[in-house]
């Protein structure tokens, strides 16, 4: 008997559309692998098994099957974003478990596309860290399960790197997506702002937030990105050749980037370089001022999300991070910091097209109760090994992790590529490229 487990979402869409296969078949081979392994993956709130399997029999029946791009496709979706008939958590004891009565319209597209949501994922508490641990549960990384998946989309990385869904659908606040992607070995597609429908807490972090895909290949990501935008994901036409800069350097005064990261970047530059692009050393002007604006807009945007819940029943590094927020969320609505930021690299990127960074600076930490240690410990955590991925958010560009490389523990390393407003579909292509030049494996060895 065929298993769907461990093909890509574009070869499972063709076999349904094909009658190759059906979506019930899809979704118990994906169901059976999530019943096996999460309890040592962690990275489900909820598995929708029963719903799962009556919606996919319902999508058999749709007139327009044979059309639609993710047919009979199994998604996981990130406990912050509402599903129907499904309570939203965010990861936190302090929400409601009441069921939500509509789709968020991310969620609403992939089903339209003809994607099934086989459950929800693990988060820390308001989606704060990049760490995914908390009282529904603790996301592992799958090439390592005594690491964290990362956050705060760490459920949704793991569930697509232990191959129990082929894609996922997570948001980025401050690097969200990126860091667990980079984490477990797969794509995490930023969008720029405005790209793809955000609606994420309460106020999308001052436009900081964006939703985006998960997936093993840059051909998933690309079609995710399709659905989610509402757009055709049409491949970059005329002269490829792209300027790259090649930056190592942290954004973040006294934060330095591991010899591994590095030398995953610069691997990375050298095969680009061969592939006939223009790539040069280059660090982008980041203001000393960069990482205290980082923790200003982060703090704040937890102390928005925090107003209407209950302190006493939030985890107390949350408390703290709001507290500390409060403070400034005057002064972060205004944008002052963010528009200086944007003036200050937009020259930059008129000078280069792309920018090659690592993806992060260090491996993740372990995959311990971070939720019950002391706000300070997990700030500097965090911002040690994932110092790369804010100023993107700042600026509200796109920006990609791409695995490239491994680890001396024979974890995937990862870099990230960045680019101008609109430059999405740029920076798949590059990505693509090196994909293509150094293929990676789609998967953790679970098995």
């Amino acid at each position: 008997m065929t298993s769907w487990v461990g093909r890509t979402a574009t070869e499972i869409a063709a076999a349904v559309r094909e009658k190759r296969a059906t979506p019930h078949e899809v979704v118990a081979d994906h169901l059976a692998r999530i019943e096996r392994l999460d309890a040592r993956v962690g990275a489900f709130r909820v598995v929708r098994a029963e719903a799962a399997l009556a919606e996919a029999d319902e999508l058999a029946g749709r007139s327009d099957l044979t059309e639609l791009p993710l047919a009979g496709v199994p998604v996981a979706v990130k406990d912050n974003l509402a599903v129907r008939g499904e309570s939203n958590r965010n990861g936190s004891a302090a929400t409601a478990d009441t069921p939500a009565d509509h789709d968020h319209p991310t969620v609403a597209r992939l089903r339209a596309a003809g994607a099934v949501v086989v459950g929800l994922t693990n988060v820390p508490e308001l989606c704060v860290f990049g760490t995914s641990e908390g009282v529904h549960g603790t996301a592992r990384n799958p090439w390592d399960t005594s690491r964290t998946a990362g956050g705060s989309s760490g459920g949704s990385a793991a569930a697509v790197a232990a191959g129990m869904v082929p894609i996922a659908l997570g948001n980025d606040g401050m690097g969200s997506l990126r860091i667990p992607a980079a984490n477990c070995g797969i794509v995490g597609l930023k969008p720029g702002h405005g790209t793809i429908p955000a609606g994420i807490g309460h106020g999308d972090w001052f436009g900081m937030s964006e939703n985006g895909p998960l997936a093993t290949t840059i051909e998933d990501a690309r079609l995710m990105f399709a659905v989610l935008s509402d757009t055709e994901a049409i491949r970059p036409s005329g002269n490829l050749v792209r300027k790259v800069a090649l930056s190592v350097r942290s954004p973040l005064v006294g934060v330095s980037v591991g010899r591994p990261y590095a030398n995953a970047a610069r691997e990375a530059a050298e095969l680009l370089a061969g592939a006939g692009h223009e790539v040069r050393p280059a660090d982008p002007p980041y203001p000393y001022w960069l990482g205290t604006a980082a923790l200003m807009h982060w703090t704040a945007g937890t102390a928005v999300d925090a107003e209407d819940l209950d302190p006493r029943r939030l985890a107390r590094r949350t408390r703290v991070h709001a507290a500390v927020g409060r403070r400034f969320v005057a002064g972060v609505r205004t944008g002052e910091r963010r528009e200086q930021l944007r003036g200050r690299l937009e020259p930059f990127f008129a000078e280069h097209d792309v920018l090659l960074t690592p993806a992060l600076a260090r491996r993740g930490p372990a995959a311990a109760p971070w939720h019950e240690r002391g706000w300070l410990r997990n700030v500097l955590v965090n911002t040690n090994y994932s110092p790369l991925t804010p100023p993107w958010n700042l600026t509200g560009w796109p920006a990609m992790a791409v695995p490239f490389g491994t680890l001396p523990s024979g974890a995937p390393a990862a870099v990230q590529l960045v680019g101008r407003p609109g430059s999405e579909l740029e920076l798949l292509e590059l990505a693509g490229q090196l994909e293509e030049l150094r293929p990676w494996r789609r998967t953790a060895p679970l098995d």
